[in-house]
């Protein structure tokens, strides 16, 4: 298995256009841990790059592994954002769908509860959602609530350009 590099994720925000507006999906962490968690505790689907990896090649990988669901993009960066333990997410936007109730993660295995020897296999994502701006920056970790309003500029400058259906990563797309 090829090093990994911890103190760094790559994630993927799938969003949609609806007649409401727009809806951003999270994923909820699986695990003991985070069963009971709810505000604060969402994320974007992301996970640890491989030593030599492209950050967004990691980004779809980890996407892919943790809903099953495989974006086509185009993808516009979001930068980066630091969590309250250290972490570095690189962040990438892509417009898509996809049914919360289709999704199937990866497993893992880890020790629950802490030192007690005893060793348990859940989801990675226990569940998926769609969220509007308002609820994703309530749900999602307090860093990443960043990358909401990152997304909304960017959807709001194409919107003043007059290209507000357009593919975000193209600066000549005409919609």
């Amino acid at each position: 298995m090829p090093e990994r590099r911890s103190a760094v994720s790559a994630g993927l925000l799938l969003y949609r256009r609806t007649p409401a507006g727009v809806e951003l999906l999270l994923a909820h962490p699986g695990g003991h841990f985070w069963a009971r968690r709810d505000d604060g505790a969402w994320t974007i689907p992301k996970g640890v790059p491989d030593a030599d990896e492209d950050l967004l090649d990691a980004a779809r990988r980890e996407f892919t592994e943790e809903t099953g669901a495989s974006p086509a993009g185009p993808f516009v960066s979001l930068g980066s954002v630091r969590q309250k333990a250290g972490k570095t997410v690189h962040a990438w936007a892509a417009e898509g769908d996809l049914d919360p109730a289709a999704v199937v993660s990866n497993t893992m295995k880890t020790e629950w509860p802490p030192r007690s020897g005893r060793w348990v296999t859940f989801p990675e994502v226990d569940r998926c959602d769609w969220f509007g701006p308002d609820a994703a920056r309530r749900k999602l970790n307090p860093a990443q609530a960043e990358l909401v309003d990152r997304l909304l500029a960017v959807l709001e400058n194409l919107k003043r350009e007059g290209r507000a259906h357009a593919d975000p990563t193209r600066q000549d797309d005409q919609a």
